[in-house]
């Protein structure tokens, strides 16, 4: 499904394209950025802050699909945190990247999510984000 239908995040800043599966508070999205992606520089590498915001995305798809499947509206979160990630390869402008997640924890209105993107083989990035749900904490 086209996660533009799943999040709010718009051109320039969605950096997730399509929901690829979900699946008991596991999902994957696949993300193929342009070289005048903000998140590129000259030479069309990726930033690193790219990947944490991959990753926070990609939550926002799977969750924004199960709102959707309960009849819900999708509800607004935020990134609030980020542990550990490590970078531990490069992704250029025009590479399929595949972020696959995990809903580690919810509580009061919080989740912590673990996730990691790859390009083909290679894991480019993994890290534990912690993210704010507007809905569950009001």
């Amino acid at each position: 499904m086209a996660a533009e239908l799943l999040i709010p995040h718009r051109t320039p800043m969605r950096l997730v394209d399509t929901l690829l599966s979900v699946h008991e508070g596991c999902g994957v999205t696949e993300s193929v950025l342009p070289r005048t992606s903000m998140m590129a520089d000259g030479d069309g590498r990726l930033d690193d802050v790219a990947f944490m915001e991959m990753i926070a995305q990609s939550y926002a798809a799977m969750k924004g699909y199960m709102d959707l499947v309960e009849g819900k509206s999708a509800g607004e979160g935020f990134l609030v945190g980020v542990r550990r990630l490590e970078i531990t390869g490069r992704a250029y402008a025009g590479d399929r990247l595949l972020t696959s997640i995990r809903t580690g924890t919810t509580f009061g209105g919080f989740a912590v999510v673990e996730g990691s993107v790859t390009r083909g083989d290679e894991t480019v990035a993994s890290g534990i984000i912690k993210l704010w749900l507007a809905e569950d904490g009001r």
